[in-house]
C-alpha cells in the first residue's frame, strides 16, 4: 500500500487567489476589531472595495499599534521590519506577513505608491521619539498619519476595478482635508490619554492639563473647517463609496460636536464616543437618502 500521497495543485495562479483572499480575510478580522466607526463604512462598500479598504485599515492599524500599544525597546526594529514587509509586499507578488500581503495586492491593484506609504511610516517613526510639536512638525506629522491615508482610499474608491489611474486634484485636496479632520478629531478625543498614558502632546502650544474653552472652541472650528471642505468633494465619489463617506462623517461630526459641548477641563478626564446605535441611523439615513436620489434621477 502506497504512502498518503501530497496534493499539488496544477493551477498556481488559483493558489495564489487563495492566498490574496486568506490574506484579506485576516486584514478584515483587524477592522472588525478595533473600529466600529470605519468597519460600518466599509460595510456599506461594494466587495472588492471593501477589501481595499479593510488591507488599508489593517496595515495603517499594524503601524499604529507598533508605536502606541507595544512601545517596547526595539518598537523601532519592529515598525522597520514592518515597513520592509509592506514595501516587499508593494513591489512583489507574495508576502508570508498577510497585513503587508493583503495592502501589496491593494497597492498595486489601485496604484498606491511609495509617495504615501513613505510619508506615513516617517509620521509612525515620529511617535517613537517625538513628545511635542510645533507648527511644522504637527503639520508634517498629520500629512503622512492621515492625509496621505486619504489618498489611499480615495485610490481605492476611484480605481478598484479600473487600475491605477492618477487620482483628480480636487478629490485628492478633499481626501487629505478627510483624512486630517479624522485625525485631529481623534487626538481632541484622546486628549488625556495621549498626554497622560503616552506622554504625547500633538497640538502645538496644547497642554491637556492647561486647555481653556478658547483654545478648545478653536480647534473644534479647525477640525469643522477640514470636515466641510472634504464634504464639498463627495460627489467626485462612486455612489456607495459617498454613502459610506458620508456615514463616517456624520459619526465624526456627531463625536465633534460632542466634543464641543464638554467644558475643556472635562475633556482630558472622558473619552467621548458616539453609540453603535447613532452610527446605525446614520448608515440607514445616508443609505435611503441614496437610493432616494438614485430613483427621483432615474425618472
Amino acid at each position: 500500500m502506497s504512502g498518503p500521497r501530497r496534493r499539488t495543485l496544477d493551477d498556481n495562479a488559483t493558489s495564489l487567489d487563495l492566498y490574496d483572499s486568506a490574506a484579506q480575510a485576516a486584514a478584515a478580522q483587524v477592522i472588525r476589531s478595533y473600529s466600529t466607526s470605519f468597519g460600518l463604512g466599509a460595510r456599506m462598500l461594494p466587495k472588492p472595495m471593501r477589501r481595499h479598504i479593510e488591507s488599508v485599515y489593517a496595515m495603517v492599524r499594524v503601524a499604529d499599534e507598533v508605536v502606541d500599544t507595544y512601545r517596547g525597546d526595539d518598537a523601532d526594529d519592529v515598525l522597520d521590519a514592518f515597513e520592509a514587509g509592506v514595501l516587499a509586499a508593494m513591489g512583489g507578488r507574495f508576502s508570508t506577513d498577510v497585513v503587508a500581503h493583503a495592502f501589496g495586492v491593494t497597492a498595486r491593484a489601485v496604484g498606491i505608491t511609495r509617495a504615501q506609504t513613505d510619508p506615513f511610516f516617517a509620521s509612525m517613526r515620529a511617535d517613537l521619539t517625538v513628545t511635542e510639536h510645533d507648527d511644522e512638525s504637527f503639520a508634517l506629522y498629520v500629512y503622512g498619519s492621515a492625509e496621505v491615508v486619504g489618498e489611499m482610499c480615495l485610490a481605492v474608491f476611484l480605481n478598484t476595478g479600473a487600475g491605477p489611474t492618477p487620482l483628480p486634484a480636487v478629490a485628492s485636496a478633499g481626501a487629505r482635508r478627510l483624512g486630517a479632520a479624522y485625525q485631529k478629531v481623534n487626538f481632541l478625543r484622546d486628549l488625556g490619554t495621549d498626554g497622560g498614558e503616552l506622554g504625547r502632546s500633538y497640538f502645538p502650544g496644547i497642554a491637556v492639563d492647561t486647555l481653556t474653552n478658547e483654545q478648545l472652541a478653536a480647534l473644534v472650528a479647525d477640525c469643522r473647517a477640514d470636515i466641510e471642505a472634504a464634504r464639498a468633494c463627495l460627489p467626485a465619489l462612486p455612489r456607495r463609496a459617498g454613502v459610506a463617506v458620508s456615514t463616517t462623517i456624520d459619526i465624526y461630526t456627531r463625536l465633534l460636536d460632542n466634543i464641543a459641548a464638554l467644558d475643556a477641563a472635562e475633556l482630558a478626564g472622558r473619552r467621548v464616543r458616539v453609540p453603535n446605535t447613532t452610527k446605525a441611523v446614520f448608515a440607514a439615513r445616508n443609505s435611503w437618502n441614496s437610493r432616494r436620489s438614485g430613483a427621483q434621477n432615474a425618472q
